[in-house]
């Protein structure tokens, strides 16, 4: 009986919530200030949410707090954040002007940010943790709202009018969306471990890498998830290429449920 999965537990546990909830105030926040035209202080709420997701699951994890109430109240700040909160700015800063085009296009994100984060939760257990299947919901908003940082720190004001970048932030908008339910693979950094030693070089890069940022958040941090978010197609041709599985999918058939997966 030792070796019996334990069930997750169900109660509260206040350390891991404190940093969803405040991403998912990032999120809201970011609402707010694309309500009233602060679209960088849209852009930047929404990286802020984005830090503190990526820390609450590793602080339940450390501090032993996991939970199914933590699991499911981290999927809907998710999406607020990560779903609602960049189609709302980007349809207020740039997609309002394309009329009907332009609030399909921002659905078509939310939609997709939704699938994304549910197939996510039915799948956790018979993916390959290594890779995400699709663009992660938050590395998707920062390519949508990194966009509208970077040429709202250049001056570029009343977009909505400039019919050519309305279209291109429609194109990226869509694309991101689109890309979040593709089946193509992320690179997921999840077995990336930080209780292992590393050469001095890595943290020399790890220094200068925090310094370019600081540098000019905007443009270096939209270059990296720029590079990112087209990444996985790159691993994606490379697995075909080499004739290796391009499928997430778990390769265990112990479980009756895997058999057949790669047929």
């Amino acid at each position: 009986m030792s070796d019996a999965i334990r069930p997750r537990r169900k109660g509260i546990y206040i350390l891991p919530n404190l940093f969803t909830l405040a991403a998912l105030f990032g999120g809201f926040y970011a609402i707010v200030m694309a309500m009233n035209g602060h679209f960088d202080n849209a852009a930047i709420g929404v990286m802020c949410a984005m830090v503190l997701d990526s820390l609450d699951g590793r602080v339940a994890r450390m501090t032993n707090t996991t939970s199914a109430f933590g699991e499911q109240m981290d999927s809907l700040s998710d999406m607020v954040s990560f779903g609602a909160a960049p189609a709302l700015i980007v349809y207020e800063w740039s997609l309002k002007g394309l009329g009907k085009v332009g609030w399909i296009a921002a659905f078509v994100y939310c939609a997709a940010a939704a699938l994304r984060l549910a197939r996510f939760n039915t799948n956790i257990g018979v993916v390959d943790k290594r890779f995400f299947q699709g663009l992660p919901s938050p590395a998707a908003a920062a390519l949508v709202v990194g966009f509208i940082w970077v040429l709202d720190d250049a001056g570029v004001k009343g977009v909505s009018h400039v019919e050519w970048l309305s279209w291109f932030t429609c194109g990226l908008t869509l694309y991101a969306g689109l890309t979040m339910v593709t089946n193509v693979p992320f690179y997921s950094f999840k077995d990336i471990s930080f209780k292992r030693s590393v050469p001095f070089i890595v943290i020399v890069a790890i220094a200068l890498a925090f310094a370019l940022i600081a540098y000019h958040p905007p443009i270096v941090l939209f270059a990296l998830f720029v590079v990112y978010g087209f990444s996985g197609y790159g691993v994606y041709l490379f697995r075909k290429m080499k004739g290796r599985p391009v499928s997430l999918m778990s390769t265990s058939t112990d479980e009756p449920e895997e058999q057949g997966l790669h047929r």
